[in-house]
């Protein structure tokens, strides 16, 4: 059994459905003061649009979107200690809409790191796996600390001053730290040596070079470190079957969020396809699970991507290339609901959705 590091995952990283009221909204019920909120409408088309407390308040950034980072007054407007507010922007709050908040913990407003040549601004949780981390582009070769105190497994690069793409690491891609993927894009893998200057993290430090997404030149960067926790989350690669009598993935936990990339292929040549979130929050049962996509703004959708939310993993329910090509080679990170077995109070092992 594979016991976890947090019991209770929704005290680190919980989901916020709510319905669109048009005036301002205090939100409540996440259960800690989030440090990120991802947004999304569901209910129709609209960008996510996320929000962290380094950046601050106010201060939105696009997942599907080149888009430089902006200022919206009625977005999110607080972090509350139980949750957030929201304004009047209808990417936020449009009467009677649903939306989604993905919320995640790290250490508030954030303080300065000088583990690397450059300092930056780092809010940590290291016990949860994640961080934010704000620091100045330099155009060239240099390193940035990260907080966690291990070696990040996956990183999400933003540009905040200029167009740009979102430059993504990942662990399990082909030659990790050459290789990439892009957020808003559903590109496969692509091949760029020098955005990591070839060199994986290391429990300090992230090492950069001059690829200007990622490291722009008196640009504002913004940058979010993952790494897996026992029972908590888990990052990592498999391998499509091309039958809804799917590729089962063991992750330790009955996953509360998924979010799923094909990066390349096992075979043959590298294939494109979106990013697919699933969360165990969303409308459905297993079989028809909803989900969403990161790099689009589509709407909510039970559409054939589908995966089974378990006690102990997920295990795909389509032969579809989105999540499970057998040619496919898949990128994924999952956040606990529940652990399959806690290590403190109950004994009784989580079930499936």
């Amino acid at each position: 059994m594979a016991y976890a590091a947090i019991s209770k995952p929704s005290s680190k990283m919980n989901t916020k459905l709510y319905t669109g009221t048009g005036a301002s909204n205090a939100l409540t019920g996440v259960g800690f003061q989030p440090d990120l909120v991802w947004n999304k409408i569901r209910s129709t088309t609209g960008s996510g649009r996320i929000t962290d407390a380094v950046r601050g308040v106010t201060k939105e950034i696009y997942p599907d979107l080149t888009d430089a980072e902006a200022t919206q007054t009625e977005g999110v407007t607080a972090f509350g200690a139980d949750g957030f507010t929201v304004g009047t922007n209808a990417g936020y709050n449009t009467n009677a809409a649903t939306y989604a908040g993905w919320c995640f913990k790290a250490n508030g407003a954030g303080s300065a790191n000088t583990d690397g040549s450059t300092s930056c601004t780092v809010s940590a949780d290291s016990s949860a796996g994640f961080s934010i981390i704000k620091f100045a582009g330099t155009g060239g070769n240099h390193t940035i600390g990260h907080g966690l105190g291990a070696a990040p497994e996956m990183l999400w690069f933003r540009n905040l001053s200029q167009t740009a793409n979102w430059i993504c690491y990942h662990k399990d891609l082909q030659s990790s730290s050459g290789k990439q993927m892009y957020l808003n894009l559903n590109n496969a893998q692509g091949n760029d040596t020098s955005y990591l200057q070839n060199t994986a993290p290391d429990a300090s430090i992230i090492t950069l070079g001059a690829n200007a997404d990622s490291n722009g030149s008196g640009n504002n960067i913004a940058c979010y470190a993952f790494k897996s926790i026992k029972g908590y989350s888990k990052i990592g690669k498999f391998n499509g079957n091309g039958n809804t009598n799917g590729a089962f993935v063991y992750t330790g936990f009955k996953p509360r969020f998924v979010i799923i990339k094909v990066g390349y292929a096992s075979a043959g040549t590298d294939f494109a396809n979106h990013w697919f979130i699933f969360d165990s929050q969303l409308n459905g049962y297993n079989g028809e699970n909803e989900y969403l996509k990161c790099d689009t703004n589509e709407a909510i959708s039970s559409g054939t991507n589908r995966i089974d939310i378990l006690s102990n993993g997920f295990k795909c329910r389509t032969s579809n290339d989105g999540v499970n090509s057998s040619s496919g080679v898949y990128m994924y990170y999952a956040v606990a609901e529940e652990p399959l077995v806690a290590n403190v109070g109950s004994s009784i092992p989580a079930t499936a959705r």
